[in-house]
């Protein structure tokens, strides 16, 4: 097929993403869309509409991912575009319906140029991206890459211990294993960039090159309750006073190890937690992502050693491994696709890595993989100050869009 240079109507996708984010609209413009909530069904019912509407098939599978398929010339693994329409509980309007609703525009576009594609293009919603009603995030393409467990998964209660499987039922989107995704010709996600490098070097586009490895790890010292004001100091066992040190010299060493290494604490809980009592013990949590397994595996080497640096209070440490990842290396042609199709547009753009883990990572594993993104004013995201500029999301879509277009045309 011969390729057609052609854009997106950027006003009919500002009108599509305000209608979705009416499904669970909060008071300060967020939205909270729980994985397979009534608001979820409703914003998947909506969609499956969307898609009926265009001549689209449309069909289920046993995890409740959604698949839409315009039908091809040819008889071949599909082009799939897709992200989730799940949120976080006050969350933002573009994380992942962003990446749903760009492939619907994509499919509009073909379809009212009259343009049957050359090989079938299927969007994609994935199930349970976010994790935050049922751990853990991006559950149901860990499922299909084989990463998690279908029965473990079924079986995860949400917080007023309603399985998974119970949810999925009760909104009648239990579909069947044979529906499951299994090959395609490619796999494109467009996401916002959920943090602030592309608004402040004025870019349009993120060309991702891959999502980074990461391991995280708790962190448990354990010491002496006494009284707050008896104790001597130089008789104490204190666990917080031992974490100071331990999350000062993790600063001290992990801060000038590599510029492009991040590392969180991003829980510390003190026992007994009471003004008068010294702490017997602190629990805290440090996960570091880079994309070098190299660097992660200095970061690894680190934490065990944290104990043999005499920084213990005379506390007991205890280290333990929570998970890891390695980082996945999207489609090299495919990547080089999108950069191609963003400067054929003319619009600014730079390669660069996802810290933040999503759905593409697991299925690069099924099908030749790409991301791309487009801005987060401020950096914001999973929360209801998330925005993301009509203008550049026409921009992303119309990258995306040009990037099927190419591979349609090979």
């Amino acid at each position: 097929m011969q390729r057609q240079k052609l854009l997106v109507n950027g006003e009919r996708l500002k009108n599509e993403l305000e209608r979705f984010a009416k499904f669970g609209r909060t008071e300060n413009n967020g939205v909270t869309r729980l994985a397979l909530s009534e608001e979820d069904r409703v914003a998947r019912d909506f969609f499956r509409t969307c898609c009926e509407e265009l001549g689209l098939a449309v069909k289920v599978d046993d995890m409740g991912c959604m698949y839409a398929t315009l039908e091809g010339v040819e008889d071949k693994p599909p082009i799939l575009i897709g992200s989730h329409l799940d949120s976080v509980k006050k969350g933002g309007r573009f994380d992942g319906v962003l990446g749903v609703l760009a492939g619907l525009e994509v499919v509009r576009t073909l379809v009212e140029n009259n343009i049957k594609p050359k090989i079938p293009i299927t969007l994609v919603n994935f199930t349970n991206e976010e994790g935050a009603r049922f751990e853990p995030s991006m559950m149901a393409s860990g499922v299909l890459s084989g990463k998690f467990d279908k029965n473990s998964m079924l079986k995860k209660k949400d917080s007023a211990g309603i399985t998974f499987g119970e949810a999925l039922k009760s909104i009648g989107y239990e579909g069947e294993v044979e529906n499951r995704l299994t090959e395609g010709t490619a796999f494109l996600e467009l996401h916002i960039e959920q943090g602030p490098i592309l608004e402040k070097e004025a870019l349009s586009i993120g060309i991702v090159e891959c999502v980074v490895g990461m391991a995280c790890f708790d962190i448990e010292i354990t010491g002496e309750s006494d009284h707050a004001g008896t104790t001597p100091m130089n008789m104490r066992k204190d666990a917080l006073f031992a974490a100071n040190n331990f999350i000062n010299e993790i600063r001290k060493v992990l801060g000038p190890l590599n510029e492009e290494l991040v590392f969180t604490i991003g829980r510390v809980n003190v026992y007994p937690s009471i003004h008068t009592v010294i702490p017997n013990k602190v629990v805290f949590s440090l996960e570091a992502r880079h994309k070098d397994p190299k660097i992660v595996s200095t970061f690894k080497e680190f934490v065990v050693g944290l104990p043999d640096l005499g920084l213990n209070e005379g506390c007991e440490v205890k280290i333990t491994k929570l998970w890891e990842r390695d980082t996945v290396w999207f489609d090299t042609a495919i990547v080089t696709q999108v950069e191609e199709s963003a400067q054929s547009l003319g619009y600014t753009n730079k390669r660069m890595v996802s810290g933040a883990g999503h759905d593409a990572q697991f299925i690069a594993s099924l099908v030749p993989t790409a991301m791309l993104f487009v801005p987060s004013m401020n950096g914001k995201s999973h929360c209801e100050e998330e925005l993301t500029t009509w203008e550049e999301c026409e921009k992303g879509v119309n990258v995306l869009l040009d990037t099927v277009m190419a591979l349609l045309s090979k």
